[in-house]
């Protein structure tokens, strides 16, 4: 029997659409759709904001590397990660044989649709610069983690699962 995995593994900071191009990429290739917040969040019975302020951000990482592994095996679909996943390297070596777009958003875009980030625990002190913050971090690591790399600045999500689908279509006849 083969295992089960993910047919794409989204990546990418807050703002970068991961949620509304993965809807989009499942709908296209009649797959599911699963997104490893939403089940840290079912898990828990709370929001990832109370985790956060309750438990802190050690537990929350714990939780969301143990939903990721969990993902990673028994989802066969289209997976999205939360931004700060990729810190983990224990996730980071998980992800090595999978295909993995990094969806790459700017500064201004990331910040316009995030808007006030209220539920977004580290966002708390000033939304732009945290968002720089978070973007000069992690973006090193989006980057060394994918196969695709696909910009979102100043795309409608429906352009961009179209540029995802034709990339790994070329991949795949190459």
């Amino acid at each position: 029997m083969t295992p089960t995995r993910p047919r794409v593994v989204l990546i990418g900071s807050m703002g970068a659409g991961k949620t509304t191009v993965g809807e989009l990429l499942a709908e296209r290739w009649d797959v599911g759709f699963r997104d490893t917040d939403a089940d840290v969040v079912a898990a828990e019975g709370r929001a990832i904001a109370d985790i956060f302020v309750e438990d802190g951000e050690a537990h929350f990482r714990a939780l969301e590397r143990e939903a990721v592994r969990t993902a990673l095996v028994e989802h066969a679909g289209v997976l999205a990660l939360g931004g700060g996943a990729v810190l983990d390297l224990d996730t980071r070596a998980l992800l090595a044989d999978h295909t993995v777009v990094f969806l790459q958003v700017g500064l201004a875009d990331a910040v316009q649709r995030v808007g006030l980030g209220t539920s977004r625990p580290l966002l708390l002190g000033g939304v732009r610069s945290r968002i720089k913050a978070l973007l000069d971090e992690r973006t090193p690591i989006y980057t060394e983690l994918a196969t695709l790399v696909v910009p979102t600045d100043g795309r409608a999500p429906a352009e961009v699962a179209a540029t995802i689908e034709a990339r790994l279509e070329e991949d795949a006849r190459a």
